[in-house]
């Protein structure tokens, strides 16, 4: 498995937000400052993580973002398939998919694919911090 950089990025971001004080937002800049990463490219991968309802936008002079649960209740894998999509098990054959061997390889990606979301569902954003 390879995180991507938004990923990355989205999970130091909603862990920063899981150690900050429940009912304040965390400002986008400040997250961005704390965590070393570019600010323009964390709203990016914010916005997601709103629409998949692990974080709260909260707009106005105090705004920001906050969790929308709490961390022991956000797994790993929610931040990650916000961000970079369903994590699936394919194998680039490239060929005839009613080949045995496709098939079999096609299996394999997608059995391996299924142990690491069960695995990644178990670890809670809490076990980060």
């Amino acid at each position: 498995m390879k995180l991507t950089r938004a990923s990355t990025y989205a999970l130091h971001a909603v862990a920063y937000m899981a150690i900050q004080k429940k009912d304040q937002p965390t400002a986008s800049h400040i997250i961005a400052e704390k965590r070393g990463i570019p600010e323009r490219f964390l709203l990016k991968v914010l916005k997601p993580l709103v629409s998949a309802q692990v974080l709260y936008s909260v707009k106005g002079p105090n705004g920001g973002y906050r969790l929308a649960k709490p961390a022991n209740e956000i797994t790993v894998l929610e931040v990650l398939e916000a961000v970079d999509g369903p994590i699936r098990g394919l194998a680039p054959t490239g060929g005839d998919p009613r080949n045995a061997i496709n098939r079999k390889l096609d299996q394999i990606c997608h059995d391996s694919a299924e142990t690491l979301r069960k695995h990644l569902g178990k670890i809670k954003l809490s076990d980060l911090s």
